[in-house]
C-alpha cells in the first residue's frame, strides 16, 4: 500500500472529484470515521479514511463539504460492485447511512469475521493488526478532539493508520473463513448488521426499552414513558442535540410515573430545566394526557420479572457448560453463539412446551451449538466427562 503523503489529506471538492477516480478502479475499499457525538443528536461527522492497495486518503468532511456536495464519494461507496472493509462498523455505517441515504453495501466487517475464527467477540483494531500483522499502532491521540482544527500531519497520519492494514486483514480473515467452511456465518453477522442499522428510523415509539427501568413501571404509565421518549427522540432529531439535552431519562422515568397536570407540576419536577418547560411545556402536557387516554389494549406489555424454578438452575448450568466446550472446539467465543438469557430462555420453552426463536436456533449458530443444545434437553444425547476432563456428547442410551 502506498505511504501516506500531505497529498493525501483531502480538503477540497476537486481533491475529492480526483481521488474518487482513482479509486474507482479497485474492487474493495477500506472505510473509517473519525466523529464527535458529544453534542449532537447525530454525531458530527469530521474525518472519513479510505485506502485501497494502491490509494490511501483522509478525507476533511466538513472542510470538502464546505466546498461542495460530496455525491460522487457517496456514489463511489454505494456502488453495490465495490465491497467496503470496516471494523466494528456500526457506527461508520449509520454515518454513511446518514449522509449518503442509503447503506452502503456489500461490506465486510473485520471485527465480525474474526469473531469468527476465534480471535475473541470484539476484538480490537489495533489487537488484530498486530496479531495478524505483527505491527503495534501508536496509541497517541486517541483522545484527539476531531473537530479542532487544524490538523497536525501527525493527527492525519494516526487516523490514516485505521485504514491501512485493513485490506490485508480483510484477506487474510477472508481466506480462512474460506478454508473453514466459515464465510456464510460472517455473511450471515453482516446481514443481521445492516438490518440493524437499517432498523434505526423505526426506533422512536421502541425507544423506551432502552430506559433503564421501564419495566418497573405498571402498563398504564410505560405507554405515557412510551410516547414521552418517542416525542424526545423527534425533538433531539429535530434540534439536532444529545437527547440528555432534551429531558434525560430518568427524568422521563420521572414524569411517567407521576404524570403532571399542569405547568407548575412540571417546572416542580427535579430535572426539568425552565428553559425546556418554557419551550415545549404544554406539548408535553398534551403528550402525557393523550398518553393517558390510550385504551389498555396499546399499553406496553411488561415483561414478567420472575426467578428460574429450581428445577431449571441445574439444566441451565449444565447447558452453558455444554456451550461453552463447543465454542471452544470451534474455536468461538461462547457468547457469540449465546447469552445466558437465551439459555435460560430455551430451558423455559422446553418446561412450557413453546417454541422459543431464539438467534441460537437460527443459520450457523444453530449449525454449532443449538441443535446439540436441544438434543440434550431433548435427552438425546448425553453428557459424559473423558479421561481428560473435557465434555463428550454421546447419543443416550436410555433414550
Amino acid at each position: 500500500m502506498a505511504t501516506l503523503t500531505a497529498s493525501s489529506y483531502i480538503t477540497s471538492r476537486p481533491a475529492l472529484e480526483k481521488l474518487c477516480d482513482e479509486l474507482r478502479a479497485s474492487p474493495v475499499l477500506a472505510l473509517d470515521t473519525e466523529f464527535v457525538g458529544e453534542d449532537s443528536f447525530v454525531p458530527k461527522l469530521e474525518l472519513i479514511q479510505v485506502a485501497t492497495k494502491e490509494v490511501s486518503a483522509v478525507i476533511d468532511f466538513p472542510t470538502v463539504r464546505a466546498d461542495g456536495p460530496l455525491d460522487a464519494f457517496w456514489e463511489l461507496i454505494c456502488d453495490p460492485r465495490v465491497e467496503k472493509v470496516v471494523h466494528a462498523g456500526r457506527q461508520d455505517l449509520d454515518l454513511f447511512a446518514h449522509h449518503a441515504g442509503q447503506i452502503p453495501k456489500p461490506f465486510f466487517d473485520t471485527q465480525i469475521a474474526a469473531a469468527m475464527l476465534g480471535f475473541g467477540a470484539q476484538v480490537a483494531y489495533a489487537n488484530l493488526v498486530q496479531r495478524i500483522n505483527g505491527t503495534k499502532l501508536a496509541k497517541a491521540h486517541t483522545f484527539t478532539n476531531w473537530s479542532a482544527r487544524p490538523l497536525s500531519g501527525d493527527q492525519i497520519a494516526y487516523a490514516a493508520e485505521d485504514v491501512h492494514f485493513l485490506l490485508p486483514i480483510h484477506a487474510y480473515l477472508q481466506k480462512r473463513l474460506n478454508t473453514m467452511g466459515r464465510l456464510e456465518w460472517a455473511r450471515e453477522e453482516f446481514a443481521r448488521l445492516e438490518s440493524a442499522v437499517g432498523e434505526k428510523s423505526r426506533e422512536p415509539l421502541e425507544r423506551y426499552q432502552r430506559i433503564r427501568g421501564w419495566d418497573s413501571l405498571k402498563p398504564k404509565y410505560a405507554a405515557v414513558l412510551r410516547e414521552l421518549a418517542a416525542w424526545r427522540e423527534i425533538e433531539a432529531k429535530r434540534r439536532n442535540v444529545p437527547r440528555g439535552r432534551v429531558l434525560r431519562d430518568e427524568v422521563l422515568l420521572q414524569l411517567a410515573r407521576h404524570p403532571p397536570r399542569t405547568l407548575d407540576e412540571l417546572r416542580g419536577l427535579r430535572g426539568v430545566h425552565a428553559s425546556e418547560v418554557d419551550r415545549n411545556g404544554e406539548h408535553l402536557l398534551r403528550t402525557v394526557t393523550a398518553a393517558l387516554a390510550l385504551p389498555p389494549s396499546s399499553w406496553p406489555q411488561i415483561p414478567l420479572e420472575k426467578k428460574p424454578e429450581p428445577e431449571s438452575t441445574g439444566v441451565v448450568e449444565l447447558l452453558q457448560a455444554v456451550l461453552k466446550a463447543r465454542a471452544a472446539e470451534a474455536e468461538i467465543a461462547p457468547t457469540l453463539l449465546a447469552t445466558s438469557a437465551d439459555i435460560q430462555a430455551l430451558v423455559d420453552g422446553k418446561q412450557k412446551g413453546v417454541e422459543v426463536d431464539l438467534p441460537l436456533l437460527r443459520g450457523w449458530r444453530r449449525q454449532v451449538a443449538g441443535d446439540l443444545l436441544l438434543q440434550v434437553l431433548g435427552g438425546v444425547t448425553a453428557v459424559c466427562v473423558s479421561q481428560s476432563g473435557t465434555l463428550q456428547f454421546k447419543p443416550d442410551p436410555v433414550s
